[in-house]
Order: structure tokens, then sequence, then C-alpha cells
């Protein structure tokens, strides 16, 4: 290895390390990313790396004379005095990352004879001795033998930073093993004497044994040189590439004036980088070239010494936000620096979520009133409201409102619109208000069994806390927190960015997306989102709200008139409804689910009834388990005018969009299927459905029949229901349920988060695909409809389709598409590509 004047200890000029075939396990982090920041070109602190295992050698005083000749030679300026006088700045690295190393050593070369004169120079004294001093206590501890107990009484009540160094110079030369010397390689030899001396004491090795590294691990020293200028034009300072709240390439950090110990401010004190002395012109082009070449946000320490500017450190900040993270990756790939598949890895797709939707600021002061699951991401504050009826009129009068109930019905559907969130004490993931607030946008915390409601004092109690109705809440969706009183909530502003990276994603993935809507509102939200179409329709939710009592008198009729009757006015009203939902879907496929909700959902939950007939009607049909009760295809067949009367409705409102120019490729979906025989009925129904509506206009209604496969029969049997329709889709919600034996509006708060905290769940099943067990199912059922049906198309639309985890276990199983919530359709494009271009690798 060369060496540097004549002496057989070899020195490194920071830029000549790479060329000296050495890295970090001789030049330690430090000095090999000094290194490569020269062979960028970019301006660094001009520096000498004695390597690891020469570092010892830099405590012989010769050795520590080359090191000041060489840095003078390389600067031009002389250690301590002359016309452009610099000091010496002496740090430690290992040749991994590592905490715990001995402190820098600023201050190098200061003597009584040149103090004064540098200090005048600088223009602040107070500045410079207090330099001076934290470099004598170093040396005076670690290298001279200087007890604690005489540094103390040294320094008891010393109150100026010029009396310190007084002291400590005194106290060095009484209590030590020597003065402090003057000639700046001595003081260089003393202060690599003091750093090894630290990193060898206990503290030093107890750090390393945290950290399960080498207990004889070697360090790197290195000097580097510090100019000497007026504080108004110097200092250091630390600086990003990227503005973390935009995402733009705009350096943001802090700058302070002045020379400085060796570690920056940890207060929020400092300059912004616009006052730096001459402007941010070359940081700017500086953390533009170490973008380029880290392909991360680039971090920086610099220093300004009389107006030039110098790299002390330069790492990827590894975490940006974002933002930051999102238009960086776009960036980087327009100007060529990765490809567009690259770009497209960097941004994880639970980033593309926090975009979408508004954030909390927070600041640790909040106070928690209640954790509960995390059920529709999303922040909004508003007013307590304990009911839907007072959620809707503070609501038509401009005021926000969170609505806190036990649970939901389809009767509460107008109120969970109406409020901004929406607080639960039962149900889970798949619950009625997860479902609802999902598709509509709105945030949700689920499952908060910890409330206590009490509608008549009109109080809400968790957590040691009580909030009236009426008092100000806001709740986090996406972590499933409730605050008392107001947090600040930073809006979605999701950047153009993100518009760009989705349609390389779309060029990228195989799965199609699609979106569960219910309503023309839905639908365009999605679209604009970009699904493909509507892979889930559920009718059940057009009978909500205000066309619920109509629902209900068809279910709970006591004659066939009374029955024909209701189902006339539902007929009417869900051929609007699809009507509307046709229009917005425009020319894309769109599948139709006839009605699947349970039958608890329809019936009063108030105990108010039309009339006594009602009432016992009401009292008839109750089920002790409704999910696995009369729903579905089962409910159909027992009314057997229910679906015929749906898909009538439906095939006329096609006929009626198809004469504006509108074709929307129909796809009719039979619910909870276990039995073929139920499959074969159904489909009957609505062929003749089509039929009658063929005859009644003219037109014959093209569409596609298809089954849901919800149950675990249906999926073991896939083969047999695949040989009578054109498409299966996997209802993950339901099929989860059945598969664990989990009721999923009991078990999400209750059990599951006991579960996961025991270690034998990782996460629940209902937010995360279950490969395992419904996944056997599914690959079963794929493989077996493929069998006898190569071309059947195969989807998914439970929520899990929205869930990139999800995804990645769904992708390889052989589906066609996913289908998941409008809010969730860019999450899972992004995902559906993550699944290809991670295969590839």
């Amino acid at each position: 290895m060369p060496a540097a004047l004549g002496t057989t200890t070899p020195l490194v000029p920071y830029g000549q390390g790479r060329v000296r075939g050495l890295g970090p396990a001789e030049l330690g982090v430090h000095g090999d990313q000094m290194d490569r920041l020269v062979a960028l070109g970019l301006p660094t602190v001009p520096g000498i790396t004695i390597p690891v295992p020469s570092a010892r050698d830099l405590t012989d005083p010769a050795v520590a004379r080359q090191v000041v000749d060489l840095m003078e030679e390389l600067v031009g300026r002389q250690v301590g005095g002359g016309d452009h006088p610099m000091l010496l700045r002496l740090l430690a690295s290992a040749p991994m990352a590592a905490s715990g190393l001995p402190p820098q050593v600023p201050g190098i070369g200061l003597t009584p004879k040149n103090a004064t004169s540098l200090a005048d120079l600088i223009g602040r004294q107070g500045d410079l001795f207090d330099i001076w001093a934290s470099v004598l206590r170093l040396v005076a501890e670690d290298a001279l033998d200087v007890s604690p107990d005489a540094l103390e009484d040294a320094l008891d009540g010393v109150t100026t930073e010029a009396g310190r160094v007084e002291a400590l110079l005194a106290v060095c030369a009484t209590k030590g093993t020597g003065p402090v010397p003057e000639d700046p390689a001595d003081q260089l030899a003393l202060s690599a004497t003091a750093l090894l001396h630290r990193w060898s004491s206990p503290r030093g090795c107890r750090a390393r044994r945290s950290q399960n590294l080498p207990d004889d691990l070697g360090l790197a020293l290195h000097v580097q040189a510090v100019h000497i200028g007026p504080w108004q034009r110097s200092g250091i300072g630390t600086a990003s590439s990227r503005d973390p709240d935009t995402g733009a390439p705009i350096p943001t950090g802090t700058f302070h004036r002045g020379v400085r110990r060796s570690a920056l401010p940890t207060d929020a004190s400092g300059e912004p980088l616009s006052a730096l002395p001459g402007g941010i012109d070359l940081l700017k082009h500086t953390l533009a070239t170490l973008e380029h070449h880290l392909r991360d946000v680039a971090e920086v320490t610099f220093e300004l010494r009389d107006g030039k500017l110098s790299l002390l450190s330069a790492t990827a900040l590894g975490r940006p936000t974002p933002r930051a993270g999102l238009r960086l990756a776009v960036d980087l790939a327009n100007a060529g620096t990765i490809d567009r598949k690259a770009a497209l890895r960097t941004v994880r797709p639970q980033v593309v979520q926090e975009l979408l939707h508004a954030q909390l600021r927070l600041t640790g002061d909040e106070n928690l009133l209640v954790k509960g699951l995390a059920a529709s991401p999303g922040a909004a504050r508003g007013l307590v409201v304990l009911s839907p009826q007072r959620a809707l009129e503070l609501a038509a009068g401009g005021v926000p409102t969170v609505l806190f109930s036990s649970e939901t019905t389809p009767g509460d559907v107008p109120a969970l619109l109406a409020a901004v969130a929406v607080v639960t004490t039962s149900g889970g993931l798949a619950s009625h208000a997860a479902v609802v607030a999902r598709g509509s946008g709105t945030p949700a915390v689920c499952g908060a069994s910890e409330l206590r409601i009490d509608t008549i004092s009109g109080t809400v109690r968790a957590g040691g806390h009580t909030v009236r109705e009426g008092d100000i809440v806001t709740v986090d969706g996406r972590s499933g927190t409730v605050y008392v009183g107001e947090v600040d909530i930073r809006p979605a502003e999701p950047p153009a960015e993100l518009d760009t990276l989705l349609a390389w994603a779309d060029d990228e993935r195989v799965l199609r997306v699609r979106t569960n809507a219910d309503t023309v509102r839905e639908t365009e939200v999605a679209l604009r989102l970009g699904a493909e179409g509507i892979g889930l329709c559920r009718t059940e939710h057009q009978f909500m709200g205000d066309r619920l009592p109509v629902v209900r008198r068809y279910l709970l009729a006591q004659d066939d008139a009374a029955q024909r009757e209701a189902l006339d006015a539902l007929t009417d009203a869900q051929c609007e409804d699809f009507q509307g939902l046709l229009r917005a879907v425009g020319n894309r496929p769109v599948t139709v689910r006839l009605l699947d909700a349970p039958l608890h959902e329809f019936l009063p939950h108030d105990g108010v009834y039309e009339d006594e007939a009602q009432r016992t009607r009401a009292l008839e049909m109750r089920e002790v388990n409704p999910m696995l009760g009369l729903r579905g295809v089962r409910l159909a067949l027992l009314n057997d005018d229910l679906y015929p009367a749906q898909a009538e409705a439906l095939f006329n409102a096609w006929v009626m969009v198809s004469q504006e120019g509108i074709t929307p490729q129909l796809e009719v979906m039979i619910p909870l299927v276990s039995l073929p025989e139920e499959l074969v009925i159904a489909i009957d129904q609505v062929r003749k459905a089509a039929d009658k509506v063929a005859e009644q206009t003219g037109v014959r209604v093209p569409y596609l029949i298809g089954s849901m496969v919800e149950t675990p029969r249906a999926a073991l049997l896939a083969d047999q229901l695949a040989m009578h329709v054109d498409f299966l889709s996997f209802g993950t919600n339901d099929l989860t349920q059945m598969t664990y034996g989990f009721s999923r509006d009991d078990v999400e708060s209750r059990l599951l988060a006991g579960y996961v905290e025991r270690g034998l769940l990782a996460v629940s099943p209902f937010v995360e695909f279950d490969l395992e067990g419904v996944g056997a199912l599914v690959a079963i059922a794929v493989q077996r409809a493929r069998s006898v049906k190569p071309t059947i198309k195969l989807g998914v639309c439970g929520e899990h389709g929205g869930d990139a985890t999800s995804i990645q276990r769904l992708a390889p199983l052989g589906l066609d598409y996913v289908s998941c919530s409008p809010q969730r359709v860019p999450i899972a494009r992004l995902a559906a590509a993550h699944t290809v271009i991670e295969e590839l690798l």
C-alpha cells in the first residue's frame, strides 16, 4: 500500500481509497463514504483517513506530524496560524454501521497563543472557547489520565468559556501525565489516544456487545480540515433533498452559524436553509446528484466556511415520507436513472393508502379515548352523536359529526353517509359499518369494546375519559384510534406523480382490478381511481335507507297480494337505481349480485312495526345464526319471485341505457350457493326474466351468469358449478368465516386480537388472506373449475382484493381479477403490478 511523505503508515486522502483498492473494511464507513462523494465530484471537506489496521499509529507524534504536514500541503493553509488559518477535526468510524462511537474532536491546533486572534477572525470568542474546552476535557480524561474528580473540582464555579479553558489547561498540567501541548501534531496524537481509549473502555465494549459487534472491532481515524472564517459566513447544517411534506426536490433542513462542537444542536434552533450565505443553489445541485447516485432521498451534513460549502457526510434517508418517496421514484425513472419497474418496486402499496386519505399530525400530547379495529382509513373530527337521527339533523346544517353506535343496520346508511366518521363498539372488519364506511371513504373504527355508550345520559366513556354528545372527538381510521378533542389533520393531497406511477403499474400487471360499488357515487369514485369495472354490486345495499320499509313489507307480507305490491315497488326502485349505476359504469363489466344480505339486517331493530301482524311475522323470522340462515339463493328459492324481479329490473335498465349508446357488460351472480341444484334453479329464474324482457322490448340483453363461492362446499364442488356458469367469484369474507368457523361480527375484537397477541395468528384472517386454509380451498376450486371449463373467468370480490399482502397470495392461484372498495383500487393496482415485477427478480 502506498504511503505518504515517507512514513510507513498509510495515509489516505479522501478520494484516493478506491484507487488503492480499499473499501469500508479498511477506510471505515465514513472514509468509504467520503471517497464516493469525491468520486462524484461533490464538494467535500478535505480529509485524510488512517485505515483500521494502522489507526493506533496516529498516537505516535511522528506519524501525527506527517498527517499535519500532508493536510497543510493538500489544503494550502497552516494549522493554527498564518494568513488563512485552519484547525483540525478528528473523528472515527467502524468498518460497518455502529453506534456508540467515540465523539468527534474539533479544534485541534488551538493554543493560548492563537486563540484570541482566531476568535477575532471568527467574531465569536465564546463559540471558539466552548469548542476548545470540549477538546481539553476529552484529552484530559482519556489521554492525560486526569481523574473525573479533579476535573469537577477544577471547573467548580467557573461560568465562562474562557475560564473553563484556563482551568482545564491548568488541571492537565498539574494533575495529568503532562501539560496539553501546543504543537498541533502532538495535540492530534493525544486526541487519537483519547478516542481509542474511549473505544476500548468498558462503555465502548458494552456498546459493541449490545449491537452484536466483535469485541475487537477496530476503527479507522479521519482527520479533517476546518477552515476558519467570519461566523456570519460560516457554520454547520443538515439538509435532505426533498421537502417531507410535499415531496418536492427542495433542500430542507437547518443551518447553525459560527463554529460548533462535534454534534449539531438537538433542539429546534437554527436558521432555514434559505438563509445560507450565498444561497442554496450549490446545495441543491449537490443533493440532486446524490439522489441519482443513492437512488434514495439524500441526507447530508455540511459545513460552510467563509462561504464555501463542504460535505461532512451523506447518506440515504432510508424511510422517506410517502410523498417524497413517490415523487423521487417517478423523477428518477423519468430521468433514466432507474427503469419503471424499479420505480414501482420502490413504492409499496401501503404508501398509496397514506396518500389517498387524510392523516393525523400527532404531537404525542393527544388524549386517547379508545382503540379499536382500523376498519376504514382516513382521519376526521366532529361532534359526538349517539343516534342516526341526530347525525342527519346536524349534517343537514353542515355540522361534521362522528356517529357512535353499538352496531349499525341498513336503516342507518343515510346517517353513515352523512357522518364524517363512525365508531362502533361491536363488529369486525367485515361488519356492516365497516363495509359501508370503506365504500364511501368514511373513516371508521369498529369493535371498540371498551366504549360504554349511554344514550340516556348522552355520554361515552372509555380509558378514564367521558365525552358528551356534542363534544369534539378525532377519529383515525388507519390506526383504529379515537382521541378526545381536536387533533390537527393533514388533508389528502395525492401528488400528480401518483397517477403516473399507477399508469406504469397498469402496464405491468396481469391481474385486473374492479371495484365493489353499489351506487353512482361509489362507481364514479372508483373509476376515477382506475377501476376497470364493477366486480360486485350488492343489490341489497340499494334497499337500505329510505327503501328499507318497502323491503320489510315484502319480507313480512301476510299474503300474496301484499307481497306482490311490495315487490313491484322494489322492482321499480331498483330499475331506477340500476339505470344510474349502468350509466356510471359505461361499457365496462359490471357484476350484479342478487340479494344476499342476512335476513336480520332487514328486520326492525328498534321494535317499531307497522302493525301487530308485521310484528308477529318478524318474530317468526328471527334467526339464531342469521349469517348461516335464510339468505342468498336460499331466500330466493323460498320466495321464487324475488330473483326474477331483480333480474327483470336489471335487464330493463340495460335496455333503457343501451338506447343512449351505453352497453355495459352485464354479469349476473347468484350468491351463497352450496348445492349445484340451487344454482341451476336460480339460473333458470334469471333466464326466464331475460326471456320476458326480450319479449316485451324486442331486445335480447347479453349477459354472463355466475356463482359466488362463499361456502367451503362450493369451493370443493367448483367443477360442478362451473359446468353451469360463465364465471365464479370468491367471496373471501364469508369463505374465511365459514372455513375458520369464526363469526366475523363477533370474534374480531373479542377473540382475534387475543390470538394475535398470543402468537396464534400473525394477523386477522379477515385482514390478510389465509393462504394455508382458505387459500387451499381457492386453489382446489380454481383447479377443478378450469378442469371442466379452461376459459372460465375467476375473481375475488371480498375485501382481501384491496389488501396488498392478500393480492400477493391470491395472484399465483390463477385468478383473473380482484375487486375491492373504491378507495382501495389504487392499492390493488400497484400490488397487482408488484406480483409481476417481483416474480421476475
